[in-house]
């Protein structure tokens, strides 16, 4: 089994780092889509076509989707163009995705993004790779997203890795009950102890929380979370476990959103060190996801 010779990688110039990354971890041939943009705005893509004005018949596009509004249209743009000029067969690797919070309709009239974004996805893609995906409701990705071949994998394991070689015996600590089982995947990786906090939300920014049954005394923990945010969950956590006797507060996501002063919020709280996978760049990257979409993308593609 090998990789089709023809498959290429298509990216954007804000994602190049990553892109020749993933490119060279895949074997894939690195393709950039040109972006030009109007006075209003208003976006023009040009695909990298061979010198017939053809692609191959299978090709990648990278987007992860943080501030992901304007991506949207680029991959509604890209992908259409894309089948247009020979493309057969599309994967989308998106090492964050947006629009998966908003899974039913809390209030009357609400737009549940997850089915919209999903099936406009569905509608552009024949496979789609992502880490993490911030799904409550649902078991399965392929139920937000319903494209034929579907990949999600995790930021838990390499965090736990470099957990391990960073605080030895640390206790991991979930901010809440949607983190039980991605904290329990981390932990059994090194035999951590482990803990999972109990959240309350009464919107996007007033959370309360409470510490479970713990013996955190001169302990180093780590809270490990998918996302962070607002931050404001994570630093609440972090003073209540400090209160609690920790030595240590680190943390640990998958994907470093961080909005606004969230950064601040937690060094404010007094935590330490802030790791994070590289799905999003921020200065708090410390593990790389190439080495596991590749494999992915090389399982979609292989012939």
């Amino acid at each position: 089994m090998a990789l089709p010779e023809a498959a290429c990688l298509l990216y954007f110039d804000d994602e190049a780092a990553p892109a020749m990354r993933l490119a060279q971890a895949a074997g894939l041939t690195a393709m950039l889509i040109e972006r030009h943009r109007f006075p209003d705005g208003e976006l023009k893509l040009r695909l990298p076509v061979d010198a017939s004005g053809r692609l191959p018949h299978r090709a990648v596009l990278l987007r992860s989707l943080h501030q992901p509004n304007e991506k949207l249209v680029e991959l509604l743009l890209a992908a259409r163009t894309a089948r247009s000029l020979g493309v057969q067969h599309l994967t989308l690797v998106a090492p964050y995705l947006a629009y998966m919070r908003q899974d039913i309709a809390f209030h009357p009239g609400e737009a549940v993004s997850q089915q919209v974004v999903g099936g406009f996805l569905a509608g552009l893609f024949d496979a789609l790779i992502t880490v993490d995906p911030h799904l409550h409701r649902i078991d399965r990705l392929e139920q937000a997203i319903p494209v034929p071949q579907a990949v999600v994998l995790s930021g838990a394991e390499p965090l736990a890795d470099l957990i391990a070689e960073q605080r030895p015996n640390a206790l991991l600590v979930g901010p809440d009950g949607e983190s039980a089982q991605w904290i329990a995947q981390a932990a059994v990786r090194h035999g951590f102890d482990y803990a999972v906090c109990t959240k309350v939300r009464h919107g996007d920014r007033d959370v309360a929380i409470e510490l479970p049954p713990l013996n955190a005394q001169g302990r180093a923990v780590v809270l490990l979370d998918d996302m962070a945010s607002t931050g404001r969950t994570l630093a609440l956590a972090v003073r209540l476990l400090l209160q609690a006797g920790a030595a240590s507060v680190d943390v640990a996501v998958t994907h470093a959103l961080f909005a606004g002063d969230a950064l601040q919020a937690l060094h404010d709280a007094g935590v330490g060190e802030v790791w994070s996978t590289d799905c999003i760049p921020h200065p708090s990257n410390a593990v790389a996801m190439a080495g596991p979409l590749a494999a992915a993308v090389q399982s979609l593609l292989v012939v």
